[in-house]
């Protein structure tokens, strides 16, 4: 599954919603081996969550996002599939979330590149399912550094903490991950037993974590907080 959605892949609730209908249907394939996500756009794997989804946003809107957020998680996450991310670019945020989900992850070794849960930097506190993600794919107290820091890693950091689980030439991404496809075994039993009460954990609080996003997206210091980002990116871009 190649993701394009120019220009950086952000993930806005229309994108969402073509994602979670893809695996579904690869899901009901079973002619289908496993799924390998990467990127058609050059320089970046996913910016993330479409902050345009977060601002000046009616409350409703806000609820209808988030669960798609939700849904594309649990989609991932809980996949009987095998799942590799080639991460071929830059992986923010939302990005590295939907990294996380997968069983093993490739990543280009170009210095330029960068992952990581950074939604400190704008002000926002990552949600207790990216928390414990994050906390399954590299121990506590780097998670806990890393959220608190909004750390993002390059991809020789990234390998050493176990963020990704390989580095190869960026022109060589996509090959390795299909060379390691067969290689990635994941018993369905395994992979359901491990993730399990994390995926449960969510879906008990999924309309309480529904609101208390929108509860908080919408208060008036975070949409200052998210408008001056947003200003911050159009100088940047001047």
């Amino acid at each position: 599954m190649s993701l394009q959605n120019p220009p950086v892949n952000s993930l806005s609730l229309e994108f969402l919603t073509d994602i979670c209908i893809s695996v579904e249907k690869l899901e009901m394939d079973k002619t289908c081996r496993g799924l390998i996500i990467t990127s058609s756009l050059p320089k970046v794997f996913s910016a993330g969550l479409d902050i345009m989804e977060m601002y000046g946003k009616s409350p409703e809107r806000c609820g209808e996002f988030w669960r798609a957020v939700q849904e594309m998680w649990l989609k991932l996450y809980g996949s009987n599939m095998v799942t590799i991310a080639a991460i071929n670019g830059s992986s923010p945020a939302g990005g590295c979330l939907m990294s996380m989900t997968c069983d093993y992850r490739i990543m280009a070794d170009n210095p330029r590149y960068s992952i990581g849960l950074n939604e400190t930097q704008l002000g926002i506190v990552a949600p207790f399912w990216f928390k414990d993600t994050m906390t399954n794919t590299v121990g506590h107290r780097t998670t806990e550094l890393s959220l608190q820091l909004g750390q993002m890693y390059n991809p020789a950091e990234a390998l050493k903490i176990g963020l990704v689980d390989q580095l190869v030439p960026e022109d060589q991404v996509s090959h390795y991950s299909h060379t390691n496809h067969d290689q990635v075994t994941t018993p369905d039993r395994s992979k359901s037993m491990m993730r399990k009460p994390t995926i449960d954990k969510l879906t008990s609080k999924r309309e309480a974590d529904i609101q208390n996003f929108v509860s908080f997206i919408t208060k008036d210091s975070i949409q200052k907080s998210i408008g001056m980002y947003l200003e911050m990116l159009k100088k940047r871009k001047r």
